[in-house]
């Protein structure tokens, strides 16, 4: 008989050997994730680094063009694009853009939609971003990043445990099926995806804030005096992103209050409904790339 400590072990190496079925990052996902804390970095660097992956080049020409952007004449040069938006968001969208080609390479299991994963990965990484850059957050610059990965952990198990995927959905709330992974698995899904995260050497915090991003009042990661741990960031995001029926598995959610109370224990009252705006804005304009 499997002892609890092996069963975990045995479904913990059997959900990472997914990762091994994926390519490695990119050589311009690399270069840009080297640049997450070079506030300073040049546009013509980052433009250089997008050039070099004419598909990325492409679908980031198409966002500048697309009608959020409502641009008079149309955008040919990824150095104008970067101009135009800036590094931090050209950043966002090539890592977004290049992390769903990346998925794309995996046998998707009956009943995922890597649809709805990506549009709801994507969906808490700009709006964690968005809250960072408008109340002090701990490595702020981490906070897209962690919401694009804070789930990787759910496909890791679809992927590679179906059957206990099966079980663990069935358990219907958040929290139960939470409950449930740890009696399926011996992990939950957060966990997984900050030990996957910590295989491809990310930054510590951002492997912290996925880990904790069910328990930010768990997470012990230093912060400055004032500053919001990235975990509770990312929390909050989640939880809007979910409320709002931006969600991974296709499944309302049961309960769910205004979506705008999930974002009080930042205290962002006074710039709440520009953040929303804003949100609503840049999803909807790269939405189509996921689809």
């Amino acid at each position: 008989m499997i002892s609890t400590i092996d069963r975990r072990a045995e479904c913990r190496d059997r959900a990472l050997k997914v990762l091994a079925d994926l390519p490695p990052f990119s050589p311009v996902l690399n270069r840009l994730l080297a640049t997450l804390g070079d506030e300073n970095v040049s546009y013509a660097r980052v433009a250089d680094t997008i050039e070099k992956d004419t598909v990325v080049a492409g679908n980031i020409l198409k966002l500048v063009n697309s009608a959020m952007y409502g641009r008079s004449a149309a955008i040919t040069s990824v150095r104008h694009a970067v101009s135009l938006l800036g590094v931090a968001k050209l950043r966002n969208a090539v890592f977004s853009l290049s992390v769903s080609r990346m998925w794309s390479h995996l046998r998707t299991p009956p009943g995922w939609s890597m649809a709805r994963f990506n549009l709801h990965c994507v969906g808490v990484a700009i709006l964690a971003d968005l809250m960072a850059q408008r109340v002090p957050v701990a490595y702020a610059e981490g906070a897209f990043v962690a919401g694009l990965f804070h789930d990787l952990g759910k496909l890791l198990i679809a992927f590679a445990l179906p059957e206990e995927y099966e079980h663990i959905q069935a358990a219907g709330s958040q929290e139960s099926q939470m409950e449930c992974e740890l009696n399926e698995l011996g992990f939950t899904h957060a966990e997984l995806s900050a030990e996957a995260v910590a295989k491809w050497k990310l930054p510590a915090p951002v492997r912290l804030a996925v880990q904790f991003h069910h328990a930010p009042a768990l997470d012990c990661s230093e912060r400055r005096p004032g500053e919001r741990r990235l975990s509770l960031a990312l929390s909050c995001a989640n939880e809007y992103v979910n409320a709002a029926g931006i969600t991974g598995d296709g499944k309302a959610q049961s309960g769910a209050r205004e979506p705008l109370s999930y974002l009080a224990p930042l205290e962002l009252d006074e710039v709440s409904s520009c953040l929303v705006k804003d949100f609503e804005q840049e999803f909807e304009a790269i939405t189509p790339f996921f689809r």
